[in-house]
């Protein structure tokens, strides 16, 4: 993730925190995820102190969440999705005080919009709300084993069904505004974890991959490539087309805003190179012998550079906004 990228941090408690930190993390904007132990009695409570329900903790996921991309009411409109806010010391099959149900702040403008959601919340329940609200007093990470326990166990226990994590992933689709964009280039630490041998060396070092060798090159279902480093719209299915070049063939980008076009004489040839403008990613080489129905002009793009959504899983994926290009 970007080093400069603005960061809040709310501290929530909804019962066993290995689904509620899964499920906050699957909403667009939230940067880092950590499950702990939040406003005990003592210094560095280990799992089963805090299971004995005399330290006065509370299983807790700290939320560190970028603003711009999405604002702490919907991060609290979500959680409180998650939980029975009418059970005291309880949720789902876990019972104790450490499974109390709690908001913690740490930034005093939060409070009001904190109450206005449980006051809001309230009127649906005839039973009094037993959330708690109060500033965060301490916080201890839990065990290493905890952290990303549903993506490290699949089928582990939670109490969050599956439409709820759904819901998540749902919930703040990616949007451009004039301030903030949700594509940033990753350092290169993150890339080399994100990206597999050939994508790094295609994207980060100018690779071609092999024609006919490659992912996309005869792929013809409905969707939109995205850019593999940021996850940036770059082309459509409805501007791809076949060629016997044996690499994915597009007449024209979503936007030419989006890329940048570089002189390439390396290998003794004169090319226009093709990159990414967020990203920097090295994408392919335009030819002007394309389809002259469709503008005479022939993308040619590494598969390892892209990443294709089919249209049925924009939506779930987080690009719905851009369902309209394939109209």
């Amino acid at each position: 993730m970007s080093d400069n990228i603005e960061r809040k941090e709310i501290y929530f408690a909804g019962g066993c925190f290995w689904g509620t930190e899964h499920f906050l993390k699957l909403i667009r904007g939230v940067e880092e995820t950590q499950v702990g132990y939040a406003n005990g009695n003592y210094p560095n409570p280990t799992y089963n102190e805090v299971c004995s329900g005399e330290t006065g903790f509370a299983e807790t996921v700290r939320v560190s969440y970028n603003p711009k991309a999405v604002k702490v009411d919907l991060l609290i409109e979500l959680f409180l999705k998650t939980i029975d806010p009418t059970s005291l010391n309880r949720q789902g099959g876990d019972i104790g005080t450490q499974y109390r149900t709690g908001i913690y702040y740490v930034n005093d403008e939060d409070i009001p919009i904190i109450e206005k959601a449980l006051e809001d919340l309230a009127k649906q329940y005839d039973k009094p709300i037993v959330v708690e609200v109060m500033p965060l007093k301490n916080f201890y990470d839990a065990e290493k084993y905890h952290q990303d326990y549903l993506e490290n166990n699949v089928g582990g226990y939670c109490h969050i069904g599956p439409d709820l994590f759904q819901l998540a992933r749902k919930a703040n689709q990616y949007k451009e505004t004039e301030d903030y964009s949700p594509f940033y280039k990753p350092s290169d630490e993150v890339l080399k974890q994100k990206l597999n041998k050939m994508q790094y060396a295609v994207t980060q070092e100018n690779a071609t991959e092999p024609a006919y060798k490659n992912e996309y090159w005869d792929e013809d279902e409905e969707g939109i490539y995205v850019d593999i480093t940021t996850g940036e719209p770059l082309f459509t299915s409805k501007d791809k087309f076949k060629s016997d070049c044996g690499w994915p063939s597009f007449a024209k980008p979503i936007d030419y805003k989006k890329i940048e076009e570089e002189v390439d004489d390396k290998f003794g040839m004169i090319r226009t190179e093709v990159r990414s403008k967020k990203g920097d990613a090295h994408l392919g080489h335009v030819f002007n012998d394309g389809p002259r129905e469709l503008g005479g002009l022939r993308y040619c793009i590494n598969s390892a550079s892209l990443r294709f959504i089919p249209k049925n899983k924009m939506e779930t994926e987080g690009y719905a906004e851009y369902l309209y290009l394939l109209k």
